[in-house]
């Protein structure tokens, strides 16, 4: 079991494309269509210095639902494009309610953190480079956001980091590399299935009471997010992922809620910020011909 977790591991986030699919080990499924999403309307702007009114901070715990409710905010502050820096900072947050869902979870979030790591020391490369020198680590010897470039170099947007990587000829379009651009996709992909996920989460019952489960609301939006990008063994492992999911109440109290009816509207809030978020980076990698990277 361990060497399988291990296995897991290693592929969790998407690696491959659909040229991946069609041998016997790795049966091909079929790819979600996402409609065209319209244009960012004024109204749906999120406004950074707005204080949520929902959100508490959660005593004893990582995960802070009004902390990344900020992050995901500030990372929209420029019209038309996503900071990077608040956007990393909002996958710190991700990663913590990750890895509060158990060692199993944990062995997948790893790899996500992994990403987010290598997009940070793209940026530090090419500040150090581009300025003779990077920043100091801070009083307790780690490097602070701030140290990474992220916040007026080369990396500091999406649309930058696109533009600079292209220029720089580090995107390649027919094998996998390890630019800025392709990690963001992967990332990308992630956000897409823990904010279906959590739409769920906020639903309401079904027709007879009943709530679905947060493992079977994970292997839906795991079907439509992740799944087209997965090998066929991968998928068939993250079931054991989705068995070992606590329950709805554990959920609800991550987001520092004591039942349904609280959580519903403060999960809303973290879905919509999710949303815009993904609906703008959708964007700029579309227009940069960069959602199937390999």
């Amino acid at each position: 079991m361990m060497a399988l977790l291990l296995f897991i591991s290693s592929l969790w986030l998407p690696q491959g494309g659909v040229r991946d699919c069609g041998s016997a080990w790795q049966p091909c499924l079929s790819f979600y269509q996402p409609t065209p999403e319209s244009p960012l309307a004024p109204g749906d702007r999120l406004e950074p210095d707005r204080a949520p009114p929902l959100l508490r901070e959660c005593p004893g715990q990582s995960f802070q639902a009004w902390l990344l409710l900020q992050y995901l905010k500030s990372s929209l502050a420029d019209a038309d494009d996503v900071l990077l820096e608040p956007y990393l900072q909002s996958w710190d947050q991700l990663l913590n309610f990750m890895e509060s869902l158990g060692k199993m979870v944990s062995f997948f979030s790893q790899k996500v953190k992994e990403k987010v790591v290598l997009i940070r020391e793209l940026s530090l490369k090419h500040s150090t480079e581009a300025h003779g020198k990077s920043s100091p680590p801070d009083h307790a010897g780690l490097q602070t956001p701030a140290s990474f470039g992220l916040k007026y170099g080369a990396y500091r947007s999406v649309r930058s980091m696109a533009e600079t990587e292209l220029k720089a000829g580090m995107v390649d379009f027919s094998r996998r590399t390890d630019s800025g651009c392709r990690t963001l996709l992967r990332l990308h992909r992630s956000l897409l299935w823990l904010k279906l996920m959590l739409e769920g989460l906020a639903k309401g019952p079904d027709a007879e009471g009943q709530y679905k489960t947060p493992g079977e609301l994970s292997r839906d939006a795991y079907k439509v997010a992740l799944a087209p990008h997965h090998p066929w063994m991968l998928r068939q492992a993250a079931e054991f992922v989705f068995l070992a999911l606590p329950d709805r109440e554990y959920f609800l109290e991550l987001v520092c809620v004591q039942s349904q009816q609280e959580a519903t509207p403060v999960l809303r809030l973290i879905i919509h910020a999710l949303t815009l978020v993904h609906t703008q980076t959708q964007r700029i990698l579309a227009e940069h011909g960069m959602l199937e990277l390999p």
